[in-house]
């Protein structure tokens, strides 16, 4: 068994504390002593105590003298909690081995300095690439202060979201679906255009088979404010807030009468009579939404694909075929004259739900 045995341990703990660390970023810990696992622990929620502390309280005085496997560099610093850079020295802990250091530029490093300084070993960039992809968002938004942005739709084979009368239900398969669930239970916020909830009214819940789903914050691109009162996500009840974006004339009486039944509505500056989405991603930031999932219609996901916010993609196919050319499109709008110009992908990932097919990757 070797190092990089014992970091796979560390990762599968860190994925889950999935959905619940937000704006933290998930970390796993275990510590190991003569080949055996001694004690281990995650992040198990913002505010709660970090991994290498409920691996090293699990390990007790078997820590002493043993290894310290974390997919992320250790705090040096005190926050919510206080630095984990003291415990692991208190412990004992006589190696510390790290998937990857800390993205944040202001910290970066310090940790495994201090590590070092204290006398012990330190090895860094075992399974790297695994601990960034899982902490991705968390990555982007330390380093931009802006959400990592998923897009999402659920398409025919001919690249249409619905047919001609708005048909959506169901375009895909349940499992397809429950997938999608996973996903908005693992981002901060989801976003939609007025045109989707006026065609599907949709509650933007997540809802998995355990029941333990996390609601991302509700945000719903709705320029003139003409969403119906009546709108199911207006309606539920959720632990996660709503938040309507509207444009600058909707009259400040009318925004009231929402923010009175529960709703948060924002003013929003417009680019070509559309919200502007990269204006948007700027304030989504300041709130501490860390990551972003856009779910549609047409109009919001070509408006957010050529304002360049997008960093990933997650387009569902089904094995269907609607046969004409008055379906709602992925895209909706002009796009470019040249397929040079047209948006490419990287890092492909393709997975298969029963029959609908999952291509995922990142722009870059």
């Amino acid at each position: 068994m070797d190092d990089q045995y014992f970091m796979q341990m560390a990762l599968d703990l860190a994925i889950k504390g999935e959905g619940f660390t937000s704006p933290n970023p998930m970390v796993g810990a275990v510590v190991v002593k003569n080949g055996r696992v001694v004690g281990s622990g995650y992040h198990q929620e913002v505010g709660g105590p970090h991994a290498e502390v409920n691996a090293i309280d699990a390990a007790a005085k078997l820590a002493d003298g043993a290894t310290l496997y974390v997919t992320l560099e250790p705090c040096h610093h005190t926050g919510r909690t206080p630095p984990c850079t003291r415990k692991i020295v208190d412990a004992g802990i006589k190696r510390v081995v790290l998937a990857m250091i800390d993205p944040n530029e202001d910290v970066a490093g310090g940790g495994a300095d201090f590590l070092e300084q204290q006398g012990i070993r330190v090895t860094t960039g075992v399974c790297r690439e695994q601990s960034r992809k899982l902490n991705e968002a968390f990555i982007k938004f330390v380093r931009t202060s802006r959400p990592f942005t998923i897009a999402k739709c659920a398409a025919t084979l001919d690249g249409r979201i619905a047919t001609r009368s708005g048909d959506s239900k169901w375009v895909t398969g349940e499992k397809s679906r429950q997938y999608v669930h996973r996903l908005r239970h693992a981002v901060d916020g989801i976003l939609v255009g007025i045109n989707t909830v006026r065609a599907d009214d949709p509650r933007l819940t997540t809802r998995l088979p355990d029941g333990r789903g996390k609601d991302p914050v509700r945000i719903i691109l709705d320029t003139h404010l003409a969403i119906s009162t009546e709108a199911r996500l207006l309606q539920q009840e959720s632990a996660a807030d709503t938040i309507i974006v509207v444009g600058g004339e909707v009259p400040k009486e009318k925004q009231a009468a929402f923010e009175k039944d529960g709703s948060r509505v924002i003013e929003s500056e417009l680019k070509n009579g559309l919200i502007d989405m990269n204006a948007l991603m700027d304030w989504l930031g300041e709130m501490g939404i860390c990551s972003l999932l856009i779910e549609g219609g047409s109009r919001v996901l070509a408006s957010a694909l050529n304002a360049g916010i997008v960093d990933k993609v997650a387009f569902f196919y089904a094995p269907k075929i609607l046969g004409g050319d008055d379906g709602i499109p992925i895209c909706g709008g002009p796009g470019p004259e040249l397929m040079s110009q047209s948006i490419p992908l990287n890092h492909i990932n393709i997975q298969r739900f029963d029959d609908d097919i999952m291509i995922e990757g990142y722009i870059s």
